[in-house]
């Protein structure tokens, strides 16, 4: 049986009130009775809640991270910036997906009600703004990882979405591509409406097809644009998964990479390096993110104010194979 405060307690002939004294290190316990409760807690072998002692103090040393499902294909490196910045300010972290919809939601919001962790880090769920937004303003810190154009009312870190976009396109025009096909993500994301409104400032075109930023999705607008005899000789996507689709669909096609259609992606994920040919993209530098939202949030838990405007970091052009200089 796992040794209790009550045993500890009973056992000092003390009460519960004075061992969470000793234990946190306040001074309104007398030296004798506080060298006591030690000796007791190291006969019994008495192993504190890390929670419990956080909680007595007024801080769990713990924060919170809610994101969406983990195979989101950048959320590895997000979730390594942040662990990595994280543990060396001596903090845990609670990590909740929304795996199971509102269930999940539910079990994260049980966790705030009971002062699990400090602060939260929140890489958006679809539809958890609100909920998390309500939380924010009853008290808990969020820093917002990647906000999709909703404006939140509280710190946020955000990529030059609008500039990536830009560059996409100005790498293609020197290229010499002059009719590219642009394969989007869901259009209500903000993200998506500034890669496509940065690109099309550079090189305007009327031939894109709403994606899903999935494999699929990239794959299909490429099929469905060859079936209809369209000519385009370029393809940005805005994400990695469907440019990977894209280059699969052009290689079943026997339309050559670059040599034909000269393929760009969207956010490097380590993929890009390893498809075929190597994919051109513009990175996201999403690990810097996680780390940035982290210190953001660990600094307004000790006291520094929070930013007032998102914390913008740039996006820089990768050029491999698959759309060469």
């Amino acid at each position: 049986m796992r040794v209790t405060i009550a045993d500890v307690a009973r056992e000092a002939g003390v009460s519960k009130t004075t061992v969470s004294r000793v234990l946190n290190t306040k001074g309104e316990v007398d030296v004798t009775t506080a060298a006591r409760v030690r000796e007791v807690i190291a006969s019994l072998g008495y192993v504190p809640s890390s929670g419990a002692v956080g909680l007595a103090r007024g801080s769990s040393r713990t924060v919170g991270m809610l994101t969406p499902p983990l195979n989101w294909p950048w959320m590895g490196e997000v979730l390594q910036g942040v662990v990595d910045t994280v543990e060396a300010a001596g903090y845990g972290l609670l990590l909740f997906t929304c795996n199971r919809g509102a269930e999940s939601v539910e079990h994260f919001t049980s966790q705030v009600s009971a002062r699990a962790f400090d602060g939260l880090l929140l890489v958006e769920p679809e539809n958890t703004l609100d909920t998390i937004t309500a939380m924010h303003r009853k008290g808990l810190p969020v820093v917002l990882i990647d906000d999709r154009g909703h404006h939140s009312e509280f710190p946020s870190v955000a990529t030059t979405n609008r500039e990536g976009g830009a560059s996409a396109a100005r790498h293609l025009i020197a290229a010499g591509r002059t009719r590219p096909l642009i394969v989007t993500g869901r259009r209500h994301f903000g993200c998506v409406r500034d890669r496509l409104a940065g690109f099309l400032d550079v090189l305007p075109t009327g031939l894109i097809a709403e994606g899903d930023f999935t494999e699929a999705s990239g794959r299909l607008a490429v099929e469905r644009a060859l079936a209809t005899g369209t000519p385009f000789d370029s393809v940005f996507a805005h994400n990695d998964l469907s440019a990977a689709g894209a280059l699969r669909a052009l290689r079943a096609a026997g339309r050559t990479v670059p040599d034909d259609i000269a393929v760009v992606g969207f956010d490097d994920i380590p993929m890009a390096q390893h498809t075929e040919p190597p994919l051109t993209t513009v990175r996201q530098p999403m690990r810097e993110m996680g780390e940035t939202a982290a210190r953001m949030l660990l600094a307004h838990l000790g006291g520094t104010p929070a930013p007032d405007e998102p914390v913008v970091l740039p996006t820089e052009l990768i050029v491999r194979q698959s759309a060469p200089a």
